[in-house]
This record gives C-alpha cells, sequence and structure tokens, in this order.
C-alpha cells in the first residue's frame, strides 16, 4: 500500500519534464565480459545446432552468417524498448488505478462492517438455537406426559365402564321382562362379571369391594329370572297338537343366550334346565312315536306266516287259513311286483295315519317300515341340529332319544320275530341301507349306531325265514306236491318269482352270502322237480314237465332283469338240453324205423360192406311209409306240441326244432338211397326236400 501510495508523487515528477531519459534510468548493459570469460565450454554444440536447425530464428541467423553478440545486443534492445513501452502504459493508467484503489479502500471498509455485523448476528443465532432446543426438550417432555394421561385416562375410563353398575341396567335385570333387551343386558353383566373375576388389577382395586356385592345379587336375580323364563317355555312343548320344530326354531333360539348365560354364571341351574329339557322331550318325542306306531300297526297288510313258504303244499293248509288273506296278497309272497317302488320312494315324506286309514289302505310292513324310519330320522335331525344349537351339547341328542329309541325297539322287537316275508325283509334291508346313504349326505351322525344295530338285526332273521324255505323245499312231500298235469308247477313258480326278487334287490348291495344262498336254493329245487318229474309214467311227459318248468323260471327271470347271472344260465342249459331230447322222443313216436335205419346204416357207405349190403327191399318200406303219413305226422305232432307246452313261443320253437331234425333224418335217407345199387326207382316214391321245407316253413308262420 506504501508503494502505491508514493506513485502520484512520481506521476507529477515525470509529468513536469517533457523528455524521459530510459537509459539513464536503466544504465548500460555490458554484455562483452560475459562473453570473453574463458569459463564458456562449447561441449555439444554441435549436438544443439543440429537439434535447433529447424528453428527459423537460428536457421536466420546462422544463414546471414549474424554475429551472436550483435544479435543479443539488438535482442536486449528490443526487451528495453518494450519495457519503457509497458512503463509509459503504466503511467497513463495509474488515475484508473488510484480509482481502483480507492475502491478497494472503501469495499474493505465496508466488509469490515459487515464482518463485524455477521459476528454479532452469529451469536444471537447461537442462543436462539439452544432456546429452541430447550423449547422442543420440553415439547417432547409435556408430549409424552399428555400420552400417558390419555392412556392413563382411557384405561381408568374402561375401569370405570366395566366396573360401575347403572341404574338403567338394574332395573332391566330386576324388573325387566326376557326379551331382547335382556339379552342384551344380560351379556353385559357377564362381561363384567367375567371382568372382576379375571382381571387382577380388579382384584386389588378398592372400587371392587363396593361393586361385587352388587354384581352378585345383580347375578343371582339374573339366574333365577331367566330359569324360570325358559323353564316355562320347555313346559310349552309338553301340550297336545305343539309342532316341536316351530317351537323351538322361533322362540328357543331366539333365547339362546339366555342358556348360555346359565351355562358360565348358574351351572347348578343350567344343569337343572338341561335336565327338564332332556326329561320334556324325551317324554314327548316317546308318546309321539308311540302315537305314530300304533296308528300304523291299524295299516299293515299281512303277507306270509310261518306256512308261506316255497315248498308246502297250499292245500292241505284248511279252509280257513286260505281265507285269512286275498289271494292277491298271498301272491305277494314270493313275487317282488309294484313292491320294489318303495325303493324309488325313499325320501318321499312318511306317512300319515289318519289320511291313510280314511282311505282304507292296508300296506305291507316295509312301507309302513320306511314312514316309521324316515319319521325317525327328520325328528332325529332336527333334533341333532336343535341341541347343538342351543346347548352347545352333542350329547343331549342321546339323552333325549333313548326313549324313542326304546319305543321303536319295543315295537320291532314284537313284529321281527313274527315276520315271515323274506321278500319285505329284503327290502327293508334295502330301506336302512339308502337312509344310511341319506344321513350321510346330510353329515349327521346321530343315527350311525341306530341304523347299523337295525341292519344287524334283520340280516339274522331273513337268514332264519330263507333257511325255512330251503328246508321247505329239502324236506318237500313228492307225494303230497304231485300234480298229473305237465303244465309248471305252482312250487317252481314260486321258486322263480323268490329267486328273481332277491337277484332283483341284491343287483346293487352284491352281497356275496345271499349269492351262495340262492345257489343253494337252486339247488334244492333242482333235486324237487327231478323228484316230481319222475312220478310221470311216461319219459316223454317228464321231459315236457321239466322243459315247462324250466321255461317258466327263464321268463320270470329274465322279466326281473339282466342280473340273473349263472342262475338263468344253469336253467337254459337244461332247458336246452331237455328240449334236444323231447325232439328226438317226438320223433321216435311218429318216425322210430326211419330214425333207428339212419342211425344205424344211413352213415356207412353201402360199398364198405360187401357182405351186408343195404338193399331196396330194405329201404322200400320205410320210403313208402313216410310218403303216405308224413304229413299226418307233422300234424300229430303239432297238436302234441299245442297241448303239452303252456308257453306257445316255446312250443313252436320246439316244433321247429323237431321238424327240422326230422329234415336231417329224411336227408339222410334220400343220400343213402342214392348210393343203393337200383335206388333210382324208389324216387317216385320219396317226398322232395322243397315239401317238406314248405311244411315246416308253414307251421313256422304261426309264431
Amino acid at each position: 500500500m506504501a508503494d502505491t501510495v508514493s506513485s502520484p508523487s512520481f506521476v507529477e515528477t515525470t509529468d513536469s519534464k517533457n523528455a524521459f531519459d530510459l537509459g539513464a534510468f536503466v544504465g548500460d548493459l555490458n554484455f562483452e565480459d560475459h562473453l570473453t570469460n574463458d569459463d564458456i565450454s562449447l561441449e555439444g554444440l554441435e549436438q544443439e545446432l543440429e537439434e535447433c536447425k529447424n528453428n527459423d530464428v537460428v536457421a536466420n541467423i546462422l544463414s546471414k552468417g549474424t554475429k551472436l553478440r550483435d544479435y543479443t545486443k539488438g535482442v536486449e534492445n528490443d526487451l528495453r524498448k518494450l519495457e519503457l513501452d509497458s512503463i509509459q502504459d503504466y503511467i497513463k493508467e495509474s488515475d484508473n488505478l488510484v480509482s481502483l484503489h480507492d475502491q478497494i479502500r472503501d469495499c474493505d471498509s465496508i466488509l469490515s462492517q459487515m464482518e463485524t455485523l455477521l459476528s454479532g448476528f452469529q451469536g444471537e443465532i447461537g442462543s436462539i438455537s439452544s432456546d429452541i432446543k430447550i423449547l422442543q426438550e420440553k415439547s417432547m417432555d409435556m408430549g409424552l406426559r399428555l400420552k400417558n394421561r390419555k392412556v392413563a385416562e382411557s384405561k381408568l375410563a374402561k375401569f370405570v365402564e366395566d366396573i360401575i353398575v347403572p341404574p338403567r341396567m338394574v332395573d332391566i335385570l330386576v324388573d325387566g321382562e326376557v326379551n331382547e333387551e335382556y339379552m342384551r343386558t344380560l351379556e353385559i353383566l357377564s362381561k363384567k362379571i367375567k371382568f372382576v373375576q379375571v382381571d387382577p388389577m380388579v382384584k386389588a382395586s378398592k372400587a371392587l369391594k363396593d361393586v361385587q356385592p352388587e354384581l352378585e345379587k345383580l347375578r343371582q336375580k339374573a339366574v333365577s329370572k331367566v330359569f324360570d323364563f325358559i323353564v316355562q317355555k320347555l313346559y310349552a312343548l309338553r301340550k297336545p297338537k305343539t309342532n316341536i320344530q316351530i317351537l323351538q326354531q322361533s322362540v328357543l333360539l331366539k333365547y339362546k343366550y339366555v342358556v348360555i348365560f346359565l351355562k358360565e354364571h348358574g351351572k347348578e341351574v343350567y344343569n337343572e334346565v338341561r335336565a327338564a329339557y332332556i326329561d320334556t322331550m324325551n317324554k314327548v318325542l316317546s308318546a309321539h312315536f308311540r302315537a305314530y306306531i300304533q296308528a300304523l300297526e291299524k295299516l299293515q297288510m299281512d303277507i306270509a306266516t310261518s306256512d308261506d313258504l316255497i315248498g308246502v303244499e297250499t292245500r292241505s293248509s284248511g279252509l280257513f287259513i286260505r281265507a285269512r288273506e286275498p289271494l292277491k296278497n298271498r301272491s305277494a309272497v314270493f313275487a317282488l311286483g309294484d313292491r320294489i317302488n318303495i325303493l324309488k320312494e325313499i325320501d318321499e315324506p312318511a306317512l300319515i295315519p289318519h289320511i291313510a286309514e280314511a282311505s282304507s289302505n292296508k300296506y305291507p310292513y316295509e312301507v309302513l317300515f320306511r314312514s316309521l324310519q324316515k319319521l325317525l330320522m327328520d325328528t332325529a335331525t332336527s333334533e341333532y341340529n336343535f341341541c347343538e344349537d342351543f346347548f352347545g351339547e352333542q350329547s343331549i341328542f342321546y339323552e333325549i332319544f333313548s326313549g324313542p329309541f326304546g319305543v321303536i325297539d319295543e315295537h320291532f322287537n314284537l313284529i321281527l320275530p313274527n315276520c315271515y316275508d323274506a321278500i319285505g325283509l329284503m327290502l327293508m334291508i334295502r330301506i336302512i341301507h339308502q337312509h344310511q346313504l341319506i344321513m350321510s349326505r346330510r353329515r349327521i351322525p346321530c343315527l350311525d349306531s341306530y341304523l347299523d344295530k337295525v341292519n344287524i338285526s334283520l340280516w339274522p332273521r331273513f337268514k332264519m325265514v330263507f333257511d325255512m324255505h330251503l328246508s321247505s323245499l329239502r324236506n318237500a312231500s313228492v307225494k303230497t306236491l304231485w300234480e298229473d298235469d305237465v303244465h309248471p308247477h305252482y312250487v317252481m313258480r314260486r321258486y322263480a318269482e323268490f329267486t328273481a326278487s332277491l337277484i332283483h334287490l341284491n343287483a346293487e348291495c352284491g352281497d356275496g352270502q345271499l349269492d351262495l344262498n340262492l345257489e343253494r336254493l337252486r339247488m334244492a329245487i333242482d333235486d324237487l322237480l327231478i323228484k316230481l318229474a319222475k312220478n310221470f309214467l311216461k319219459p316223454k311227459q317228464q321231459t315236457v314237465f321239466l322243459i315247462n318248468n324250466y321255461d317258466m323260471t327263464i321268463s320270470v327271470l329274465k322279466e326281473a332283469g339282466p342280473e340273473g347271472g349263472k342262475i338263468l344260465m344253469h336253467f337254459e342249459e337244461l332247458l336246452k338240453s331237455n328240449t334236444a331230447l323231447f325232439v328226438e322222443e317226438l320223433l321216435q313216436e311218429h318216425f322210430s324205423d326211419l330214425i333207428k335205419f339212419v342211425k344205424a346204416k344211413a352213415s356207412e357207405d353201402s360199398t364198405s360192406s360187401p357182405d351186408k349190403p343195404i338193399t331196396i327191399a330194405e329201404v322200400e318200406p320205410l320210403v313208402k311209409d313216410f310218403a303216405s303219413r308224413w304229413k299226418g305226422a307233422i300234424e300229430l305232432m303239432h297238436k302234441d306240441v299245442i297241448t303239452s307246452f303252456s308257453n306257445f313261443l316255446c312250443g313252436m320253437e320246439i316244433l321247429r326244432a323237431a321238424l327240422t331234425q326230422l329234415l336231417l333224418y329224411y336227408t339222410r335217407l334220400s343220400d343213402c338211397i342214392k348210393r343203393i345199387v337200383g335206388g333210382s326207382a324208389l324216387n317216385k316214391d320219396l317226398v322232395s326236400i322243397s315239401s317238406i321245407m314248405y311244411e315246416i316253413r308253414k307251421y313256422s308262420r304261426t309264431f
């Protein structure tokens, strides 16, 4: 700064002079002393010159041959001139520099003041920051205390709300009627009682001493009041003609919480209510089922007795027993008929006894059995669901239904030992099976053990009745049963209908034991039928008798459905073998000589036995005899078949088989004649094959 201030006086001095001697000021520059110095070394000069060859200045100097000293002096002068020019430029700008100096000084002063001011601000800001920090700490402390107070206030408010007993609550519980508002108040009371019993903080509070006695009084009053109310509702179930399900769903379930309250806060009273309900429903349902069973018994149609067996002779049963039941009912002992429809109506509503009695309808026992079981299923389903919803206990159901189960078991134990209807028993087994499936679909397990027990009791009874039928066939008196009639025997019809019914009913269940029993029954009827057939004097009648019975059995089995299986195949084989036997017997009766000759000699070659060749004399009587009476014989065969076989279609089939066999015999006879020497002489007496075929077709057209 001192040098800058002194510069104006220097400028003023220079301005007063017209000329400025720069040389005097700088002085002479002498380079000679340096150049003549003996210490200069020229080592490496050539290398440096080579390197500077491309430099224009150095190249110019070397090309002109200018001396280094002169050139150096010229450069020195140029530098001095430039320096002086620069000083002149500086002197010309001295005023601006002075002004710039003043401005810098003023700025420096202002900045100094600003520095002082900002330092003051910094101090004040530091003070404010510390104050803010203090305020922040105080605010956080106050917020924490406020939060704690709010938590304490909410807990205290909840505590007060849970422990106090409002007057309105007392009025409702003591004087109010049991309705929806009363039950809501019961819920509040229950929460308060649980609160003072469970919360450890409440047990240590002084308020509990004032509130607990009042809560206990309210609990006792509420328990007493709802007990009287619910018992009164339960007694309404005992009124005659009360629809129990509607009363349970529309009335009792509305007061479900009453039972929950008693269960939680009045266990002894709850047990009394529970016992009262069990006792009431046990008696009501027992009486209901007893009355229903008594009404059903009036509708029962007796189907079978111990004498209604396959192998029992009906004519020896006596006049009074014969008049016991109409014939149409007795036919149901062995035939399934329309009784199968009960399985299609398995889920239909139960019978209404007074309506059925008014129409004078009678029903087989399986119809009544289905109605009773259907009523039991529906009642049990409703009661099981109600007990689970109302009491929250499934065990109550079994205590309630011990009575109804006992009533039904008592009835069943009276009916079952006197039931000799095997078809009805099998239908009941199927009904129980279907009812088990229905309860499974409903997802109601309460009747599982009961239905299993009924099923287990039905099978032994069915087996016993089945064995009675089997024994009746094995022990049957052939002399008593035999009738001089080749048409189907009534015992065989009974067997066919009975077997077809059981096969049809067993189709879905597929009980293997029943299949074995049916096979035993088939063997017994086979033996009996053979014994009956042997009572006919003529073998032909025996065969006709067997064919008629086999054909009838096959027809009945096929009508029942495609489930005949092995039994059906067995009788078809017997029919086939006996049909072939009858055809031979029928042809033997009318064409015995022809058949005997064909079987003995027609199959032999006439040239194979040269000692005893077949002669025209042997054949001619056969040919003439056949030609004279073959049409009449066929007509007699036709009449014989028509009168012998009860099934017209079967008879015509047998006749066609006989005529076909006759044609085969006669064809073999014709072939034999052709091989005889001179046999052509008999051609005039031979009946043409086409004529026999015409007769066969004529009788074939009849069916």
